[in-house]
């Protein structure tokens, strides 16, 4: 089991690990070691995740979400597999820890009467200055 809060842990059975050649420089060794992960989490599926925290994992996610649900993070950033593995499940727990807390409803605010008061003078100033542009009519 892999904790992620105090109430929240998936099991290592529900995140399959996949292992590719990492694109970029690293010499000889590029060619022929499989050193980047593609690590992926079927959110859909999950039993461990409650439905509220499923749907915003769903949002975090973004692109890396496929159209069955599954959360794909391809981690290359570092010449070793352990590393990359490592990295890559760091970043779920992240992404999961950051969707496991509710959002701050937003409290609706007005503006303050001395910020509308300069809000308009503002608006007045500009109207000055954009009518002494204007050309006057010729008494000729």
């Amino acid at each position: 089991m892999i904790r992620i809060t105090s109430t929240i842990a998936i099991g290592e059975d529900e995140i399959a690990e996949s292992f590719l050649r990492a694109s970029g420089p690293g010499g000889q060794n590029v060619n022929k070691v499989e050193t980047a992960v593609q690590l992926r989490f079927d959110v859909g599926h999950s039993p461990s995740l409650a439905a509220e925290v499923k749907a915003r994992l769903e949002k975090l996610a973004g692109r890396r979400l496929t159209r069955d649900r599954v959360l794909v993070i391809t981690a290359q950033r570092h010449r070793m597999r352990e590393r990359n593995r490592a990295d890559a499940l760091e970043r779920l727990v992240d992404l999961i820890r950051r969707a496991a807390v509710p959002p701050k409803p937003r409290k609706p605010t007005k503006p303050t009467r001395a910020s509308r008061k300069r809000r308009l003078e503002g608006k007045k100033r500009r109207s000055n200055i954009k009518g002494l542009r204007r050309a006057k009519p010729s008494t000729d």
